[in-house]
């Protein structure tokens, strides 16, 4: 029944996360709250392996269909895998409490934004080329990378709105950007946690065929939805986060 739970959490998470990001505020808490005794590290290990998948498929099936301004974001993702692995190197030695005040606030920051600008991200029309689009987006995979590492939630949403403010990426370019660089991520996230140790395999590989089908269904229902439905996915996933962050931070 506890596999049934978690597996059926990692569908969901891959449904949403393939859309605009925000899985693990689904399937990180499920993963807490079926195994409360395991380590933080080894639940952490199992929402990574069995995310990382889904993440990869929705990269695959957005490559096809949009397109991908590879030459910045190839470079952004070896840059996010780097800054990832520093992150979460650096959280072994001190402890990134002091963020979770700060992100709800952050978050709300992002959304009110978001509203504001009723026009934002509704049309792809990129602010840079060449050089400085890869300068750009590396910057992105940097600083995200690095905080993906370090603490984490709100990884994904943080992707998709600097592609858009940033970038000038619409909803749609931006969720498919983002996956790209939330493989390199989750792929450093990961390295580190099974040379630690602390990955189920058993659970983690079944939550990703799970997670796999619930990305492949997110992924066509965006592209053929286009970038007005993921805005409004991103509005609600980055209110849920708001919640959730809130409570953990001020609450819990």
């Amino acid at each position: 029944m506890d596999l049934l739970i978690v597996t059926s959490a990692s569908l969901l998470a891959g449904f949403v996360d393939a859309i605009v990001g925000g899985g693990g505020l689904i399937l990180v808490p499920a993963l807490f709250a079926i195994f409360p005794t395991a380590h933080p590290a080894t639940l952490f290990g199992v929402n990574k392996g069995a995310s990382v998948w889904g993440t990869a498929v929705a990269t695959a099936q957005f490559a096809r269909r949009v397109d991908m301004r590879w030459s910045a974001l190839l470079p952004a993702a070896g840059a996010g895998f780097a800054a990832s692995l520093a992150g979460a190197w650096l959280v072994t030695v001190i402890s990134a409490g002091f963020l979770r005040k700060a992100l709800p606030l952050v978050l709300l920051g992002v959304l009110i934004y978001t509203l504001a600008r009723k026009d934002l991200g509704r049309h792809h029309t990129p602010r840079f080329t060449g050089r400085a689009e890869t300068a750009a987006a590396c910057c992105i995979g940097l600083v995200l990378g690095f905080y993906d590492g370090f603490f984490g939630p709100g990884t994904g949403s943080f992707l998709v709105f600097l592609f858009v403010r940033w970038l000038g990426y619409d909803f749609l370019n931006a969720a498919a950007s983002a996956k790209l660089l939330n493989i390199a991520t989750n792929l450093a996230a990961l390295a580190l946690f099974a040379w630690k140790g602390h990955i189920w395999w058993h659970i983690a590989l079944t939550m990703a065929v799970a997670n796999v089908a619930g990305s492949l269904l997110g992924t066509r229902l965006a592209l053929s939805r286009g970038a007005d439905f993921v805005r409004s996915v991103f509005i609600v996933v980055v209110g849920a986060l708001i919640l959730k962050t809130a409570f953990d931070a001020f609450l819990k």
